[in-house]
């Protein structure tokens, strides 16, 4: 009957922490609203962005931004970033940098106004952020790309050690938002007597709102249009139809993704944002997508460089589409996309002499065996000129004195992405993490093999504890935080880009790792093996108990009542990151592992006293942090029903007649009545070293002992052995 209540009881909580999940995921999507840029003075920056200027003008126009004089001379402009591309941090709330940019087109100095970066989970002081934004003073915006995924031109400020995604999306923001002024105030190079593209403006539209007004443009084919196409071209006569002529041969869009308002609608505000930052001044972007038979990329691009099945043509100029030109497109964020088979985008350099405001068409190129063994190729354009709302009038009687001092523009090709570029700096330790992360999973795999020689199995954790809290922690710095769950969540729940993400090697790594194995194995590979701080605290119980500490055995009734502390601390995270990301970072400090990993406690001494009490704590109570306050491993544990295997074994003894695992269980996952707890497990193995070792278990202890006396039954055998008969 007790055994039934308890069950009862485990059951009742574990629906209690459904539901705190589900109440949590709703509060997310209703609070999905950005919040509201943060009122400033930009008059009181104009000394901090331009030396030596007395006074700034009104603050206005398209995009925002304020003209700066020293006298009665203009020096520059004075803009926000969110204010001209509504710029949008790491950590999925508005960031704001006040910067300010000169006639040439240079950035005259920059000030972190506003952000809810998440530096200091990290250990990033924000003084040292705020030395990344000031050094951008002197960058000229018209030279090179940059953004998140390309590099400044030399002697710019790349990243901040330890936090290169928030300073990545702080540099993209700079410069789009720098590039947006400079265009529309005539830094960039344009004739204020022509007009001009208006990349900037931006509404939201959905997918039919592009298709109403021109912006997208469909050209529809069928299986008979081609027929007959090919048949006109060979003087045949077009086949029969079989019943199929009907069908869609292909269904192609396309449309200029340069503006903000059909690009940024398409991608996202982020990857909008980032594509614009790489590309040059006068790049341009192309957008196609596709349904239907027929692919309009094919194969052959990947061998010889070129797509053979587009092209561009404006005038008399053809334009071929590059592979080095081309990124792919997963997803869409527009409303109203129809299911769409192969996307892609285009960037057209200025060099190909392509004019953006002129008509041009799309052709797509299709190849067909004729019937004498030839071959021929159909053209099907797809005709395209961009809408009158996206071009910009210069205003009358007005000229642009400041485009004549303009410089030259050197737009930089073959740029290597700064997530590449981070993790061609650290093959090494990535390599040292494979070995690592082979070798665990090794371990897990032959995990049976090893449990039998409880010395080895013993010696072969210590040690990869040990490697895990010098190596993974001390050195690489690769400690896993619960804000990085909370990121995750807002980035899907929002925007999502793996740029971000990819910046960060170990970390990556480490949490792809921690995803199939939370699929396989559960929540325990991460927590028991994988992270320092819990290698910390079981290292540091290891040597109490050889030093005969006491250890004090919590009462399994009361235990189960304070576990569930872990999972509240989460939801209330996830809760108050939902209002405040700078107040889910100060909440993060009830994990200490930046002040014991990151900083190796070299931190204000309100913080090394809660890290050393937490670990004086794990002295007596062994994994005190992990048990009862670690959001991390609530988060964790949430999906650990869902692993795939069951491998770790129990016998129908186990909780009845015997209660040696669970009492000698690190963490208390086992149940009394023998059964293993999956939010709870850390998957360190003991257990099994005790299940299969015929000195302790007392299953397997009577078994032994039965085959000992059957052997000791039998009759001995005769010396010398058994005599053979004659040959």
């Amino acid at each position: 009957m007790r055994r039934q209540r308890k069950a009862g009881d485990r059951r009742l909580a574990s629906r209690f922490i459904s539901w705190c999940v589900l109440l949590a995921t709703a509060l997310a999507l209703a609070h999905l609203a950005p919040a509201a840029a943060q009122e400033r003075d930009l008059a009181a920056s104009v000394g901090r962005v331009f030396p030596g200027a007395d006074h700034v003008g009104r603050y206005g126009g398209k995009p925002p931004s304020a003209p700066v004089y020293d006298g009665g001379t203009l020096k520059g402009y004075l803009f926000s970033t969110y204010d001209v591309v509504r710029s949008v941090g790491y950590s999925g709330q508005p960031l704001d940098v006040i910067a300010g940019i000169d006639l040439q087109g240079r950035i005259a100095g920059a000030i972190l106004y506003n952000h809810n970066e998440p530096i200091l989970v990290i250990g990033v002081p924000e003084e040292e952020l705020r030395r990344y934004v000031a050094a951008f003073a002197g960058i000229d915006v018209t030279r090179t790309a940059a953004t998140t995924t390309a590099p400044l031109e030399p002697g710019a400020p790349d990243a901040v050690a330890g936090a290169t995604v928030s300073s990545g999306v702080i540099r993209d923001a700079i410069v789009r938002a720098g590039r947006a002024v400079a265009r529309a105030r005539g830094l960039l190079g344009q004739s204020g007597a022509q007009a001009r593209l208006d990349r900037d403006s931006f509404a939201p539209a959905s997918w039919q709102d592009l298709l109403a007004d021109g912006s997208l443009k469909r050209l529809l084919l069928t299986r008979a249009d081609v027929a007959d196409a090919a048949a006109r071209l060979t003087g045949a006569t077009a086949p029969a139809g079989d019943g199929d002529g009907g069908r869609t041969f292909i269904e192609l869009f396309a449309g200029l993704a340069t503006p903000a308002r059909i690009g940024q609608n398409l991608l996202g505000q982020r990857r909008y944002g980032a594509l614009s930052a790489s590309l040059g001044v006068d790049d341009q972007v192309l957008f196609v997508a596709a349904n239907g038979a027929f692919s309009f990329k094919g194969t052959r691009y990947r061998r010889s460089g070129e797509f053979d099945r587009l092209q561009l043509v404006q005038g008399d100029s053809t334009v071929r589409l590059l592979r080095d030109s081309h990124e792919n497109v997963e997803r869409l964020a527009i409303t109203g996309a129809p299911e769409l088979r192969e996307m892609a985008l285009f960037r057209i350099p200025p060099a190909t002499g392509f004019d953006p405001l002129a008509p041009w068409r799309l052709e797509l190129l299709v190849a067909r065996d004729t019937a004498d063994g030839g071959r021929v190729v159909l053209i099907f354009p797809l005709n395209y000129a961009l809408p009158d709302s996206y071009r910009l009038e210069p205003p009358e009687g007005t000229a642009d004195a400041a485009a004549a001092s303009a410089p030259g523009l050197h737009p930089a090709d073959g740029d290597e992405p700064l997530w590449l570029k981070n993790w061609r700096q650290r093959i090494p330790s990535i390599a040292f993490l494979a070995v690592m992360l082979f070798a665990l999973t090794a371990i897990l795999v032959f995990q049976d093999a090893l449990v039998r020689y409880p010395r080895l199995y013993r010696q072969v954790r210590l040690w990869y504890l040990v490697v895990t809290l010098v190596w993974l922690g001390f050195y690489a710095g690769a400690q896993l935080s619960v804000f990085n769950v909370l990121t995750f969540a807002h980035a899907l729940l929002t925007e999502f880009r793996w740029e971000f993400f990819l910046l960060e090697p170990l970390i990556f790594i480490l949490w792809g790792y921690v995803g199939l194995t939370l699929l396989f194995w559960g929540r325990g590979v991460f927590c028991g093996w994988l992270c320092p701080f819990g290698a910390l605290q079981e290292l540091l119980n290891e040597a109490a108990r050889r030093l005969r500490l006491p250890q004090i055995e919590v009462p399994f009734g009361l235990h189960e009542r304070l576990w569930p502390l872990k999972y509240i601390i989460f939801i209330g995270l996830a809760a108050v990151s939902l209002h405040s990301m700078a107040w889910t970072i100060l909440g993060t400090e009830v994990e200490p592992f930046k002040t014991a990993i990151s900083l190796k406690f070299i931190r204000h001494w309100p913080f090394v006293l809660y890290a050393v009490a937490l670990l004086l704590a794990g002295l007596f109570i062994e994994r005190f942090y992990c048990r009862y306050l670690c959001p991390l491993g609530a988060a964790l544990a949430i999906p650990a029903r869902l692993r795939m295997f069951e491998w770790l074994k129990r016998r129908f003894q186990c909780g009845r007649e015997c209660q040696i695992c669970a009492n000698s269980c690190t963490v208390q996952a086992i149940h009394p009545s023998g059964e293993i707890n999956p939010h709870e497990c850390i998957y360190c193995l003991a257990c099994q070293a005790h299940y299969s070792d015929d000195q302790l278990c007392p299953p397997l202890v009577k078994r032994r002992k039965r085959l000992e006396k059957f052997r000791a039954s039998l009759p001995p055998e005769p010396p010398g052995g058994v005599a053979g008969g004659p040959s």
